[in-house]
């Protein structure tokens, strides 16, 4: 699935009608879900949790969603944000990542 499409499809099931706090409230989600990503995680690394991969690609898809839903809020484009972003790295690191 491309970008574009995601977000365009992602943004049917916004609820809003135009609240001029859209931003900060997709912005918030962002952050509860990226935090509920970290305690899946954390909770495997120094609580003895089993690793649970399906709940950590539910989480991730929530994050993706709230990163959509940002985007859709200002105005952004997810594909547009892909592709500067690749740019960036491609620019950082000519050669890939090295830890020299």
């Amino acid at each position: 699935m491309l970008f574009d499409d995601y977000q365009r499809q992602a943004a049917r099931t916004i609820n809003t009608q135009g609240h001029p706090h859209d931003l900060i409230n997709h912005t918030l989600g962002l952050a509860g879900e990226t935090g509920e990503v970290v305690e899946l995680v954390k909770k495997h690394l120094y609580h003895g949790k089993e690793f649970d991969r399906v709940r950590l690609a539910e989480e991730l898809g929530d994050v993706l969603w709230y990163v959509a839903a940002v985007c859709s809020s200002a105005s952004l484009r997810l594909g547009d944000l892909a592709q500067d972003n690749i740019t960036k790295l491609k620019e950082r690191y000519p050669d890939g990542f090295t830890s020299r």
